[in-house]
C-alpha cells in the first residue's frame, strides 16, 4: 500500500514513521509512505500557499491552484473542469466512479466523516492512499469539490493541521495490510473490531478463549507476574477453561463499554446473551 500525504511541513513525518510496526512495513515493502511538500508547487518568490477568504473572515485558507499542482504530480486530476459541478455530488464516502480502482484522495478536516476503524478497514482494502493536510481556517472548497472521495475526522476537536490526522488514519490502516503485523488476528480481536460472525467467515480455527469485539472496546489484558502491588489476576484467566474466559472477556468488553462509550452500545452486534450481560452489569451499578 503507498500513502502519499501533501503537507506544508514534510518533515513533520520524518521522524514519525521510523519506529515500531511502520518502520518494520516500509523497510519490507508492505508500506510506502511519501510527503510532498505543498511549497514546492507554488510559482511566486513568497512560496505563498494561503489568502484571506472571500467574504470576509479569521483566518486564511489553502489556496487551490499549489494543491491541484501537487496533485497533478501525483497523477491525479480533477473529475472535471465544469464549474458547475454539485457539492452534494461528492463526499459521501465512497470513491468516485472516475477515480481509478484501488485509489481514494482524503482530505483530513475537522467537518469531515467520523473516522473509525471500521472506515480503517474500508480504506485497507485500497492500494494507494492520497492524504490532503488541512492549515489555518481550511482549504478551499473547490479542491474538495474536484479532487476528493472523502473528508476524514479524527475527532471533535480542532487540530492546527492535517499532519496529525494524517499521521493517525497511516498508523491505523497501515497495520490493517496483510503482514504488517506479526499476528494478522491482533487486529481482529481488540477494540472496534468486527464481529465473530464475520472474523468468522474470514478466519478458521479461532481461539475459544477470545471473542471479536463487534464494535465494542478490548477486555482488560493481564501478564506475569500473577500478584502486583497486591492486586492478582482474575482467577478466571488462570484456570484454563476457556468457556468461562469468553464468558468473562466478554462481560468485560459490555462493563468498559457501558461506562466508556455507551454510545458504541446502541449500534453494537449484541447477541441474547450479552444483553443479559448488560442487564446484569446495570444491576450492579
Amino acid at each position: 500500500m503507498r500513502f502519499d500525504v501533501i503537507t506544508i511541513f514534510p518533515d513533520f513525518f520524518a521522524g514519525v514513521f521510523e519506529h515500531g510496526i511502520v518502520r518494520r512495513a516500509r523497510s519490507e515493502g508492505l508500506v510506502t509512505i511519501e510527503a510532498q511538500d505543498l511549497r514546492a508547487f507554488t510559482r511566486d518568490k513568497h512560496r505563498t500557499v494561503d489568502d484571506r477568504p472571500f467574504g470576509g473572515g479569521e483566518g486564511m485558507v489553502l489556496k487551490p491552484e499549489p494543491l491541484a499542482r501537487a496533485l497533478a504530480s501525483l497523477g491525479i486530476e480533477p473529475r472535471t473542469s465544469s464549474p458547475a459541478l454539485a457539492p452534494t455530488a461528492r463526499k459521501d464516502g465512497a470513491c468516485k466512479a472516475e477515480r481509478p480502482e484501488g485509489l481514494s484522495v482524503i482530505l483530513l478536516s475537522a467537518q469531515g466523516r467520523p473516522f473509525t476503524q471500521a472506515v480503517a478497514r474500508e480504506l485497507a482494502c485500497l492500494e494507494r492512499i492520497v492524504l490532503l493536510c488541512g492549515r489555518y481556517e481550511g482549504v478551499d472548497e473547490r479542491i474538495s469539490d474536484l479532487y476528493c472521495d472523502m473528508e476524514l475526522s479524527i475527532g471533535d476537536y480542532v487540530l492546527s493541521g492535517g499532519e496529525l490526522a494524517a499521521a493517525v488514519v497511516i498508523d491505523a490502516v497501515m497495520r490493517l495490510v496483510p503482514g504488517v503485523l506479526g499476528n494478522e488476528a491482533s487486529s481482529e480481536f481488540e477494540s472496534f473490531g468486527a464481529p465473530d460472525a464475520e472474523i468468522g467467515a474470514n478466519r478458521k480455527g479461532l481461539p475459544r478463549s477470545q471473542h471479536g469485539a463487534g464494535g465494542l472496546l478490548d477486555y482488560p489484558h493481564y501478564t506475569r507476574p500473577a500478584e502486583f502491588e497486591g492486586l492478582r489476576v482474575p482467577e478466571v484467566l488462570l484456570n484454563g477453561d476457556h468457556r468461562q474466559i469468553r464468558r468473562w472477556r466478554r462481560e468485560q468488553q459490555l462493563r468498559k463499554t457501558l461506562l466508556n462509550r455507551p454510545d458504541l452500545l446502541e449500534r453494537a452486534v449484541l447477541s441474547a446473551e450479552d444483553r443479559e450481560l448488560l442487564r446484569t452489569i446495570r444491576a450492579r451499578q
